[in-house]
Protein backbone atom coordinates (compact mmCIF):
# COMPACT_ATOMS: atom_id res chain seq x y z
CA UNK A 1 0.00 0.00 0.00
CA UNK A 2 1.41 3.45 -0.64
CA UNK A 3 0.09 5.08 2.30
CA UNK A 4 2.06 2.18 4.26
CA UNK A 5 5.18 2.87 2.41
CA UNK A 6 4.88 6.78 3.25
CA UNK A 7 4.83 6.34 6.64
CA UNK A 8 7.38 3.59 7.23
CA UNK A 9 9.96 4.29 9.55
CA UNK A 10 8.03 7.72 10.91
CA UNK A 11 5.42 8.18 13.98
CA UNK A 12 1.61 9.51 12.06
CA UNK A 13 -0.29 11.52 14.10
CA UNK A 14 -3.62 12.08 13.03
CA UNK A 15 -5.87 14.85 14.35
CA UNK A 16 -8.77 16.69 13.61
CA UNK A 17 -8.05 19.05 10.82
CA UNK A 18 -10.99 21.89 11.21
CA UNK A 19 -9.98 21.81 15.24
CA UNK A 20 -8.22 25.01 16.24
CA UNK A 21 -6.66 23.27 19.18
CA UNK A 22 -5.17 20.28 17.50
CA UNK A 23 -4.02 22.77 14.49
CA UNK A 24 -2.29 24.13 17.24
CA UNK A 25 -1.15 21.19 19.40
CA UNK A 26 0.19 19.64 15.39
CA UNK A 27 2.24 23.23 15.64
CA UNK A 28 3.24 22.47 18.75
CA UNK A 29 4.74 19.06 17.75
CA UNK A 30 6.24 20.66 14.91
CA UNK A 31 9.31 22.84 16.10
CA UNK A 32 10.20 19.99 18.81
CA UNK A 33 10.51 17.19 16.71
CA UNK A 34 13.87 18.64 15.17
CA UNK A 35 14.31 15.47 13.83
CA UNK A 36 11.72 15.53 11.53
CA UNK A 37 10.67 12.04 12.67
CA UNK A 38 6.49 12.62 12.82
CA UNK A 39 4.31 12.78 9.88
CA UNK A 40 0.59 14.33 9.93
CA UNK A 41 -2.50 13.88 8.54
CA UNK A 42 -6.13 15.76 9.32
CA UNK A 43 -8.73 12.45 10.23
CA UNK A 44 -10.88 13.60 7.52
CA UNK A 45 -8.39 13.63 4.56
CA UNK A 46 -8.43 9.95 2.41
CA UNK A 47 -4.81 9.59 3.78
CA UNK A 48 -5.86 9.87 7.20
CA UNK A 49 -9.85 8.01 6.84
CA UNK A 50 -7.11 5.19 5.09
CA UNK A 51 -4.95 4.84 8.18
CA UNK A 52 -7.29 4.77 10.46
CA UNK A 53 -9.35 1.67 8.61
CA UNK A 54 -6.00 0.40 7.95
CA UNK A 55 -5.46 0.33 11.90
CA UNK A 56 -9.47 -1.23 12.56
CA UNK A 57 -10.42 2.34 13.67
CA UNK A 58 -13.22 3.90 13.16
CA UNK A 59 -12.27 6.73 10.12
CA UNK A 60 -15.33 8.82 11.17
CA UNK A 61 -14.84 9.47 14.71
CA UNK A 62 -13.33 12.94 15.07
CA UNK A 63 -13.12 13.17 18.74
CA UNK A 64 -9.59 11.42 19.00
CA UNK A 65 -6.06 12.35 18.50
CA UNK A 66 -4.13 8.99 16.91
CA UNK A 67 -0.97 7.84 16.63
CA UNK A 68 0.47 5.15 14.89
CA UNK A 69 3.92 4.05 15.56
CA UNK A 70 6.12 0.76 15.10
CA UNK A 71 2.62 -1.01 13.91
CA UNK A 72 0.87 0.06 16.96
CA UNK A 73 -2.09 2.53 17.23
CA UNK A 74 -1.96 4.84 20.52
CA UNK A 75 -5.46 7.30 21.00
CA UNK A 76 -6.13 10.01 23.41
CA UNK A 77 -4.18 10.33 26.08
CA UNK A 78 -2.20 7.59 25.40
CA UNK A 79 -1.02 9.16 22.09
CA UNK A 80 -0.40 12.45 23.41
CA UNK A 81 1.56 10.59 26.20
CA UNK A 82 3.64 8.88 23.48
CA UNK A 83 4.31 11.78 21.31
CA UNK A 84 5.80 13.61 24.41
CA UNK A 85 7.93 10.82 24.74
CA UNK A 86 9.49 11.17 21.37
CA UNK A 87 9.77 15.41 20.96
CA UNK A 88 12.74 16.58 21.72
CA UNK A 89 13.92 18.48 25.20
CA UNK A 90 12.29 17.64 28.32
CA UNK A 91 9.07 17.24 26.59
CA UNK A 92 9.77 13.13 27.27
CA UNK A 93 9.24 13.82 31.03
CA UNK A 94 6.07 14.48 30.29
CA UNK A 95 5.70 10.78 29.59
CA UNK A 96 5.22 10.26 33.36
CA UNK A 97 1.98 11.10 33.54
CA UNK A 98 1.77 7.42 32.00
CA UNK A 99 1.09 6.31 35.33
CA UNK A 100 -2.19 8.02 36.03
CA UNK A 101 -4.66 5.49 35.09
CA UNK A 102 -5.75 5.36 31.40
CA UNK A 103 -9.37 5.81 32.69
CA UNK A 104 -8.98 9.20 34.44
CA UNK A 105 -6.04 10.54 31.88
CA UNK A 106 -8.81 9.67 29.04
CA UNK A 107 -11.31 11.20 31.27
CA UNK A 108 -9.80 14.31 30.98
CA UNK A 109 -9.09 13.88 27.24
CA UNK A 110 -12.72 13.26 26.13
CA UNK A 111 -13.64 16.41 28.64
CA UNK A 112 -11.28 18.76 26.64
CA UNK A 113 -12.42 17.16 23.19
CA UNK A 114 -15.68 17.72 24.12
CA UNK A 115 -14.92 21.58 24.42
CA UNK A 116 -12.31 21.90 22.01
CA UNK A 117 -14.30 23.85 19.45
CA UNK A 118 -15.79 26.07 21.95
CA UNK A 119 -12.87 26.63 23.33
CA UNK A 120 -10.31 27.19 20.60
CA UNK A 121 -13.03 27.12 17.33
CA UNK A 122 -13.32 25.74 14.73
CA UNK A 123 -11.96 25.63 10.87
CA UNK A 124 -13.29 25.49 7.62
CA UNK A 125 -10.02 24.33 6.17
CA UNK A 126 -7.17 22.34 7.10
CA UNK A 127 -3.94 23.32 8.32
CA UNK A 128 -2.03 24.62 5.37
CA UNK A 129 2.30 23.61 5.92
CA UNK A 130 4.83 26.67 5.07
CA UNK A 131 7.02 24.88 2.26
CA UNK A 132 9.57 23.09 5.04
CA UNK A 133 7.20 21.72 7.03
CA UNK A 134 5.13 20.01 3.45
CA UNK A 135 6.89 16.85 3.23
CA UNK A 136 6.00 16.25 6.52
CA UNK A 137 2.07 16.08 5.73
CA UNK A 138 0.15 13.42 4.33
CA UNK A 139 -2.20 14.58 1.57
Amino acid sequence: MAIARSVEGHPVVLYDGSCGFCNRVVQFIIPRDRRGQFRFAAIQSDTGRELLTEYGLDPDNLDTFVLIADGRTFIRSSAALEVARRLDGAWPLGYGFVIVPGQLRDGVYNWIARNRYRWFGRTDACLLPNPQERERFLL
